[in-house]
């Protein structure tokens, strides 16, 4: 774990006692003092721990006394008290000068880990709230695990940010955006930033998963559990044990499906198939989706229980059209990737100014594929406006297509195909857009206007 503890107390057997203890539950950045007046030091000298474990009663300095010291140089440092049975006046006393909680001695490892976990996730809490109100965003601490994501803007910056804060801690994330946003990409930063770097990082498309193959895929099964079934298999749980398990499109997870996930994240447990015997499972569970979950809530077709659970931490990737500052990085990124062409023969500024204009409707995927196939066509030259698709040179100028009302006594089918084409034809053909003002999906609307033979 990255959290940074310190333990303050006079008693040698007690700081080996809770060294013992964090080691074996996977702390690893651990400082014991002894003496109080060492650990005043440390902050005044601009030391930060995450978390701190005081003795109240001390030699020299008190518990109270080096709280205060703490909490005048350090203010985020979440403050743990640790004192005997019949000094817990005085520990609420801690608690009115900012201290977090208290421990009782004889501190067991449980009682020890839960408040530390507790203290951890006020900690990051208190901290995205000072991310959401600060004009800059700090730099990263792990900046490898984010380096495959390219971004100028500060609203990305500090999204990035924000899910490095919650990638030290254990709650379920749930990443929203439109589809070509990144939602994956975003995952697997937040696993490699995370303790479980180690461990297996496992996507799974839910919408590939139907009914009968949910069972075999997530929990695998026994030999000779079902006709076929020569050898055991493990299944997307017990593969990704320690890791990361990233659900791509729940949103769209059919509802007796949803319940079964639910217990999975409730107990920490599964059974597979051919077996009775329960086995336990630690794994990190990001989800992601471009629905709304909310509507799908108050439809009846999400689990609200279910959605409360995996949305433990919430991050939105905005649409590329919201960060067009990124269009040049990115797209000089993309054409670095396709080989060394970038550099001799870069993108010319009518085409760029083309791709800065335009929508993305598709986001980041789109831009990627424009840039590809430019890419091709421009050969060994630079990429101009010429080489870019008709429809994003022609865009603004192409004529816009009526679509008469509905007479009356037409069907509710006609009325909606007429309002949605009108106000397809109002935005220029812009799907996001056209999705945005009729409050619907993207993914609903690309089949709807596919059904009315536009593309």
């Amino acid at each position: 774990m990255g959290t940074r503890v310190l333990v303050v107390d006079d008693e040698r057997d007690f700081l080996d006692s809770i060294r013992r203890g964090l080691l074996t539950a996977g702390y690893r950045d651990i400082c014991l003092k002894s003496d109080p007046f060492e650990a005043a030091g440390l902050f005044e000298r601009g030391e930060t721990y995450d978390v701190v474990l005081v003795d109240i009663t001390m030699p020299g300095i008190g518990g109270i006394e080096l709280l205060d010291i703490i909490k005048s140089h350090s203010p985020r440092t979440e403050c743990i008290m640790v004192t005997a049975v019949n000094e817990a006046k005085t520990a609420v006393e801690c608690l009115k000068k900012g201290a977090y909680d208290y421990l009782v001695k004889p501190v067991s490892k449980d009682d020890l880990i839960l408040k530390l976990t507790h203290a951890e996730e006020r900690k990051r809490l208190l901290d995205v709230l000072e991310l959401k109100e600060a004009a800059v965003a700090p730099e990263l601490a792990h900046p490898e695990a984010f380096k495959n994501i390219v971004t100028r803007s500060q609203r990305m910056v500090k999204l990035l940010k924000e899910a490095e804060l919650h990638a030290a801690s254990e709650v379920p994330i749930l990443i929203t955006g439109e589809s070509g946003t990144g939602k994956e990409l975003l995952a697997r930063a937040i696993h490699q930033a995370s303790p479980r770097a180690r461990f297996p990082f496992m996507p799974v498309n839910m919408a590939s998963l139907s009914s009968n193959l949910f069972d075999a895929e997530f929990f695998g099964h026994t030999k000779g559990a079902f006709t076929g079934a020569e050898k055991d298999r493990a299944g997307y749980l017990e593969s990704t044990n320690h890791g990361t398990l990233f659900l791509d499109e729940i949103g769209i997870l059919p509802a007796d499906l949803q319940g079964k996930l639910l217990r999975v994240l409730q107990e920490g447990e599964f059974t597979k198939l051919g077996t009775s015997k329960l086995q336990r499972i630690d794994i990190r569970f990001i989800a992601a989706t471009n629905e709304e979950l909310e509507k799908l809530v108050s439809k009846g077709v999400f689990r609200k229980d279910l959605y409360y659970r995996i949305k433990g931490a919430w991050l939105h990737l905005p649409a590329l059209r919201e960060r067009p500052e990124d269009i040049p990085f990115l797209s000089t990124h993309f054409l670095e990737g396709f080989g060394s062409r970038a550099a001799t023969a870069p993108i010319e500024d009518d085409a760029l100014s083309l791709l800065v204009k335009y929508d993305f409707p598709g986001n980041i995927r789109e831009l990627k594929a424009i840039l590809h196939a430019s890419a091709n066509l421009a050969g060994t030259g630079a990429i101009a406006s010429r080489f870019l698709p008709d429809y994003l040179r022609t865009r603004k100028a192409a004529p816009k297509r009526s679509y008469p009302l509905p007479e009356n006594g037409a069907s509710l089918s006609d009325v909606e195909k007429s309002h949605i084409l009108r106000i397809y034809s109002q935005t220029s053909k812009n799907k996001a857009e056209t999705a945005k003002l009729l409050d619907i999906g993207i993914n609903t609307l690309r089949r709807k206007l596919e059904s009315y033979g536009e593309k």
